[in-house]
């Protein structure tokens, strides 16, 4: 039992700090729930909900690295190397931070993202051409989900230097927009009067040219709805124009 006395502690150590973690964890969520159901009766807004994030794994991160460090105190062999490096701490110092540049500058740009928040969990995002909603906001990568379902892995360092269109940053609602054709010399007039009575919504004629007339329908939507509401507007639209003798066949 003796021989094998620092090894059950290790292991132990390295459990315990595991377990406190993620109960550290779990309890960070349920204070960040109760705090959003005082504060405003509903979840915690996207500002705090990022931050509560960032704060979250920094803490379980700590939590882990210290049990590691602890655990791995046990052994006598550790303590001789670990009292070797701190001898050269200097060229190890350079040596690590040279290696991991690149991490540490993702996870302080992470940081910067969480304190000044250009953008924020669940707002609706254009970068590099990609569009799409922001799921997560790690220490190293925020998650965008794309219109397509596909998840974008963006370094925070990319991030942090790169220009990003934020389309919910002031109002959570977006601009949808669907395109309706008519014929070439169609009324475009009473088209128009036709789509109004969908109510809510901005009709325009948005161009004319030889192959037809292209109508714009336009309205407002939260951020993750506006897929289901253009399918909606593109629908009843056409359904509207073929009772009226008006529909061309075409939609954007």
């Amino acid at each position: 039992m003796g021989d094998y006395a620092n090894d059950i502690t290790a292991v132990a150590t390295v459990i315990f700090a595991v377990v406190l973690a993620e109960v550290v964890d779990k309890a960070l969520i349920r204070r960040g729930r109760k705090l959003g159901e005082a504060v405003s009766g509903r979840e915690l807004s996207p500002v705090a909900d990022t931050r509560l994030r960032l704060v979250r794994r920094l803490i379980f991160a700590t939590i882990i690295v210290i049990g590691l460090a602890l655990a791995l105190a046990q052994f006598p062999a550790v303590k001789r190397v670990a009292t070797g490096v701190l001898a050269s701490s200097a060229l190890l110092g350079l040596v690590v931070g040279f290696a991991a540049r690149q991490t540490l500058a993702n996870a302080i740009a992470g940081v910067l993202l969480a304190i000044t928040q250009p953008i924020r969990v669940g707002d609706l995002v254009t970068f590099e051409e990609q569009t799409g909603e922001v799921e997560d906001v790690r220490l190293a990568y925020t998650h965008i989900r794309l219109d397509d379902g596909r998840r974008l892995i963006v370094p925070n360092e990319r991030l942090a230097q790169s220009s990003v269109a934020n389309h919910t940053v002031v109002d959570p609602k977006v601009q949808v927009e669907v395109s309706l054709w008519l014929e070439p010399g169609a009324d475009a007039g009473r088209a128009l009067d036709v789509l109004s009575e969908i109510g809510d919504v901005d009709v325009r004629v948005a161009e004319v040219d030889k192959e037809g007339i292209r109508l714009t329908v336009t309205t407002s939507a939260l951020a993750r709805e506006r897929g289901g509401v253009a399918a909606r507007l593109r629908k009843e639209g056409l359904q509207r124009l073929r009772e009226a003798s008006l529909s061309f066949g075409g939609a954007g």
